[in-house]
């Protein structure tokens, strides 16, 4: 049921992206990419593909892997007639074993998912033998596949089979190895990437994986696909040498212009492995062992100076937590659990673990930009990065060195306008998030901070009276609210005319960029953000922040899944409708004003559909009773379903809050008009499913 007093719930009152840092096994085996005397894509094809009929029962087995071992993915194998002949899960090597049944009928596609991430492989026979699942394949299925979706392949053989033979898989590793020829050469790489056998052990065909990042990113006509190395730039803002090509295009060929130096070394992905076994360690420790407390189960404060666990102390730089610094964070927690590796000074964090560290790019420095994955008791998930230093093949953490905090993040936007769906839309943006700094007083230090995107554009962020963030400027000074910078959008609707830039107040590039233009911004984009100082003794500081990848196009986006809500929550936000906002009455100790997104009966309030990123924040949008607009955030666990949200007051002229009994409520009079879910992937692509009650008028 709905209704409008303070203490309400709001139930009551409130596509595959494939964006791969690829790594595989090294070492040799049978064959290279096409070794005399041997055929590509099968380990022991039968005439014609394979496609004569059954077979004897044979074991299929292979390596998944990208950026190191696919540890924990579920395999499936589905064989020409849509049949699915096997599944399994690959161990921590990344390896997987199948017996495939004595009827099982070649062409199969293999695939191996792991949370929002799948991976593709193909063989035209049925014989059994070594079939990889990597990057460098889910290529070559994506080029045999009709329409570029590597999805698509398992049921294009059905009526296809002869999509997938010894002929067409062959000419496709032809044309990728022609591509790769410079890097192949280079690094003495001769491993078939379907058949050829291989370790996750950082050498060989493995160190070639480590070298290169892959995108593969279906578009409904086809997929856009990329192919980067991973190499030092010769400065923080250098565009990285990389191919992209469609997925029906003949494939261009690899600059020369990379030397081996300035590529991972072999067995980098082992060390980047062993890094995160080491902080699993470090905090599997208790509290009292880790720093110095007075014992295991009362969070406490300090710095640096207070680890004492040689387990943690050499995850450091020189063995010595104070020379990590990261976005203005120095190691220690403060008693607004602020800081560095804050979970080291709280017991709740013992336990938590690392996996899933992938190198991404280096800096001009050397040091490496690491995506991971961390677990924490409860099982909740999130995906990050750090910066770490090769110190004697060994990964010690040493941040990024930078004073002020910046993140920026390639965003995909679905708009949900919960009663007017016609409206709905699709957006693709940067999120440049950049805390509204403050100092002892809480007057906001930053005057401005201008942010130059890769393509030269320059664009100036300033504090806003409600928003944690620096908001971005439109064209003519006036406040967008937002601290993201939408390139394109598109309605769901495809049918539907005009642009939502036609009635969101939001910012958006005007013109707005086409799919094409989107298509060739560049993986790895660089962003140079300047800051202004109130005090106007302070000098400007200039930090660089580079992303792992592009923002996806509008057709891409539309083959993206993203979180939903549940059909109660759903019909209870339609409730809000006739007002177009939810508003709170004043709020009193009794019944305290604060968001509960939960459907009535307490109940789940969002599912997440298989392939979409979990979400691991909950955002409210609105205004004060005197029109202070305002964000409220809370973290929320990956494996939550439903959100709590208390005002939080910026100070100043935000007045969207009222604080009773020392709780911060919301004021009365004011209104939220939008519900919105955020996750991250691993590629550290920001998926936002927002829920509007507004109904829009162009």
């Amino acid at each position: 049921m709905l209704r409008t007093h303070p203490k309400s719930r709001i139930a009551l009152s409130t596509a595959l992206l494939l964006s791969l840092a690829a790594c595989g096994g090294g070492g040799g085996g049978s064959g290279g990419f096409l070794p005399t005397g041997t055929t590509a894509g099968t380990s022991s094809g039968t005439s014609g593909g394979g496609n004569s009929g059954t077979t004897a029962a044979a074991k299929l087995n292979g390596i998944a892997a990208t950026g190191a071992a696919f540890a924990g993915a579920k395999v499936t194998v589905v064989d020409q007639r849509g049949v699915t002949v096997c599944t399994t899960e690959t161990d921590a090597k990344g390896a997987y074993e199948c017996t495939l049944p004595a009827d099982t009928k070649a062409p199969l596609v293999v695939t191996a998912a792991r949370d929002d991430l799948t991976l593709y492989s193909t063989t035209a026979s049925a014989t059994g033998g070594n079939v990889n699942v990597t990057p460098l394949t889910t290529i070559i299925v994506s080029r045999l596949s009709p329409d570029g979706n590597p999805a698509s392949l398992a049921g294009a053989i059905a009526t296809r089979p002869d999509t997938v033979t010894d002929s067409t898989v062959k000419q496709q590793v032809a044309e990728l190895v022609a591509a790769l020829k410079p890097l192949l050469t280079l690094l003495g790489d001769a491993v078939d990437p379907i058949s050829g056998a291989f370790s996750a052990d950082g050498s060989g065909h493995d160190r070639l994986l480590d070298s290169i990042s892959v995108s593969v990113r279906p578009d409904g006509t086809g997929a856009n696909i990329e192919i980067t190395v991973k190499a030092v730039p010769t400065s923080e803002d250098a565009a990285p040498v990389s191919i992209s090509f469609r997925s029906d295009a003949t494939l261009p060929a690899l600059p020369q212009s990379v030397a081996t130096a300035t590529l991972a070394p072999a067995g980098a992905s082992l060390a980047v492995a062993s890094l995160f076994d080491r902080l699993t360690q470090c905090f599997a420790l208790p509290l009292s062992k880790r720093v110095n407390a007075a014992n295991d189960t009362t969070a406490v404060t300090g710095g640096p100076g207070d680890v004492i666990a040689t387990e943690c102390l050499t995850l450091f730089v020189n063995d010595n937590p104070a020379s990590y610094l990261s976005n203005g964070s120095t190691v220690g927690r403060d008693s607004n659990n602020q800081g560095a590796f804050a979970g080291l000074f709280r017991p709740g964090a013992t336990g938590v673990k690392y996996d899933r560290g992938e190198q991404q790019f280096f800096r001009a420095n050397g040091d490496q930009v690491l995506s991971y994955r961390t677990t924490d008791s409860s099982g909740a998930v999130q995906n990050q990065t750090i910066v770490a230093r090769d110190v004697g093949g060994t990964f010690k953490l040493i941040g990024n060195q930078y004073n002020y905090s910046v993140s920026v993040a390639p965003t995909v936007q679905d708009r949900d306008f919960v009663s007017a769906p016609a409206f709905n839309y699709l957006s693709v943006s940067y999120d440049v998030s950049i805390p509204n700094r403050k100092d002892g007083q809480g007057n906001a230090i930053f005057t401005k901070a201008v942010v130059t995107a890769p393509n030269g554009t320059s664009y100036t962020y300033k504090p806003g009276a409600g928003n944690a963030n620096l908001v971005v400027d439109k064209p003519d000074g006036t406040s967008a609210s937002t601290s993201l910078l939408r390139l394109a959008a598109g309605f769901r609707d495809t049918s539907k005319s005009g642009s939502p830039a036609d009635f969101e107040s939001s910012y958006f590039l005007s013109p707005q960029l086409s799919d094409e233009q989107l298509r060739q911004l560049p993986e790895q984009g660089a962003f140079k953000v300047e800051f202004f100082h109130v005090d106007t003794n302070k000098a400007n500081v200039v930090q660089t922040h580079r992303m792992i990848t592009r923002v996806p196009t509008i057709a891409e986006a539309r083959q993206l899944k993203f979180a939903d809500l549940t059909a109660g929550m759903r019909n209870e936000i339609k409730g809000i409708a006739p007002a177009q906002a939810l508003v709170f009455d004043a709020p009193s100790a009794s019944e305290p004003s604060l968001v509960d997104f939960s459907a009535e009966g307490d109940l789940d309030a969002w599912t997440v559909p298989d392939g979409a990123p979990a979400p691991t924040a909950f955002t409210v949008y609105g205004a004060s009773s005197s029109s202070v607009q305002f964000e409220d955030k809370v973290d929320v666990a990956s494996s939550a379903r439903k959100a709590k949200v208390y005002c939080s007051s910026e100070g100043g002229t935000d007045n969207h809050c009222q604080q009773i009994n020392g709780n911060w409520l919301y004021a009365g009079g004011t209104s939220i008009n939008l519900f919105q879910l955020s996750a991250t992937s691993a590629q550290q692509v920001l998926f936002l499913k927002g829920f509007s009650t507004r109904i829009p008028a162009p």
